[in-house]
């Protein structure tokens, strides 16, 4: 007689916003497939208001949190609780973002088709995964479907040899980071027999392991693979090429919403399931976190092109927010989340207004380029102020408050040094973005680097978005704040 297989319970409505997200790009993909008519700004609007409605899903589930609490579906392997909801609409506003800046670029670069736009929805389905993952062989599927997505985005630009080597780039090294992280999962289930978080985090709170040498070997390896995802040093060689040679709308969603999907693994994996080993793998995190913020600020300094300028900066970036996982605390967890959430807007804002001064082709990233920018687009000029101004974390933006949160959480976890680190690692960001702020408004204007038509609407839209967020939220920080502090990581053990 046959056993009677039992089929997990599915919650469709804890799993809408990511249903959203994947069929919405498989819908056009099918569409174009079926006929070539369809508008490229159809599929534009498709693309982004279908981002829109999986963050818009999360809602209910909001609603639904508040009054029932965190759950799980899938035999536990999927699960909602603040932390997924709020990473949720983070990766979402990304994908609509992106795919408004994908919209003028694939016009300016004449590479018509709905690709990018379904490979972003895609990577961001990913992404979603990552945070919604309540076992670690559920969260290394997002991460793969996310990361196949990038690979070939980065590529894209099928005429530009450095879009070729980008893409080839990442692939390879990216293959190598997945296979440290299989590894290390691997070890992780021959340590606990397991790969699900909440029976792991269980395990850790009623035993006392006295052989970790399968679990620390996973967690090193573990966090190998997570630190390239986000950029990390020492496995940050990538970032700036990679960044410099892929299509601008791309990198704008690789430093958005692949980095928050990065971090969500990270905050979910060490900071909740892992954080009664804080002392093993604290210090390791800490002196990735010190490299991070120095390494990326000094090597940014010496760039003679803004886009690979702005790569180094990006691994800065990381670094700090990496202070918020070293805490290990609620605090930590929400000062990393509001550092995310308004990341995402300026970054995006920022290579929009590159990819407007660059021109046809992504050709000139040079510092001639933004040579008297404030007398040419004084528009353009005045935002690409205010996101620089934001990044190096200048009082009444975003980023003031964002680097004060996440080293207020370093010095509250006695994590002293590094916060001493970041502090001068933010001093020496400031000087970075001041050369770009000088070549705007001092420099000379250059005749060779004449800005062509007005872009379209799109890009403009994405841009005063960006700026209006990170003005308005760094005068009043208070709602994100909010909503970053009840979306704490709760491992909801299933029904």
């Amino acid at each position: 007689m046959l056993a009677q297989v039992q089929t997990p319970e599915v919650d469709v409505e804890i799993l809408l916003p990511l249903i959203i997200m994947a069929v919405g790009g498989l819908l056009i993909l099918t569409f174009t497939s079926l006929t070539k008519k369809i508008p490229a700004w159809f599929i534009t609007g498709w693309a982004t208001i279908a981002a829109l409605a999986s963050a818009a899903a999360v809602i209910p589930l909001w609603n639904r949190l508040s009054d029932e609490g965190p759950a799980s579906t899938i035999a536990n392997t999927v699960g909602f609780d603040g932390f997924s909801l709020f990473l949720t609409v983070v990766i979402a506003f990304g994908v609509a973002m992106a795919s408004l800046l994908a919209h003028t670029w694939l016009d300016r670069e004449a590479l018509p088709g709905p690709e990018m736009h379904v490979l972003i929805m895609l990577s961001g389905a990913g992404g979603i995964i990552m945070a919604f993952a309540n076992d670690l062989i559920v969260f290394f599927l997002g991460l793969e479907t996310l990361s196949m997505a990038v690979y070939v985005l980065a590529a894209m630009h099928r005429r530009r040899i450095e879009s070729q080597e980008a893409g080839m780039k990442y692939f390879v090294l990216g293959s190598f980071s997945s296979a440290f992280l299989l590894y290390g999962i691997a070890l992780i289930y021959g340590a606990f027999g397991t790969t699900n978080l909440v029976e792991i985090r269980l395990i850790l709170e009623q035993t006392i392991l006295l052989d970790d040498g399968l679990l620390l070997g996973g967690l090193a390896l573990m966090i190998v693979g997570l630190a390239f995802k986000v950029g990390a040093v020492p496995f940050h060689a990538w970032t700036p090429d990679v960044y410099q040679g892929a299509p601008t709308p791309v990198v704008a969603w690789m430093a958005s919403g692949v980095k928050a999907a990065g971090f969500a693994g990270l905050l979910r994996i060490l900071s909740t399931t892992f954080g009664p080993l804080v002392d093993d793998w604290g210090l390791p995190l800490e002196v990735i976190a010190a490299l991070t913020m120095l390494l990326g600020a000094f090597s940014a300094i010496v760039q003679t092109d803004v886009k690979r300028m702005l790569a180094y900066s990006s691994i800065s970036h990381a670094g700090f927010i990496l202070l918020g996982v070293i805490a290990a605390t609620d605090r930590g967890t929400s000062a990393s989340l509001f550092y995310v959430a308004t990341y995402t807007f300026l970054v995006v804002g920022t290579f929009a207004v590159l990819s407007v001064v660059a021109g046809q082709g992504d050709s000139d990233f040079s510092f001639g380029a933004f040579a008297g920018l404030g007398r040419r687009r004084p528009l353009l000029a005045v935002a690409m102020l205010v996101f620089l101004l934001a990044q190096a974390g200048v009082p009444f933006t975003t980023g003031f408050f964002a680097k004060f949160s996440v080293i207020a959480a370093a010095v509250d976890a006695e994590r002293y040094w590094v916060a001493i680190v970041a502090m001068v690692a933010a001093v020496i960001g400031a000087y970075l973005y001041m050369r770009i702020i000088i070549s705007m408004y001092l420099s000379d204007d250059d005749e060779d680097h004449a800005l062509g038509p007005v872009p379209h609407w799109t890009v403009g839209a994405v841009i005063a978005v960006a700026a209006v967020v990170t003005i308005a939220f760094g005068i009043v920080p208070g709602p994100i704040d909010a909503l970053a502090t009840d979306a704490l990581a709760i491992l909801a053990p299933g029904s």
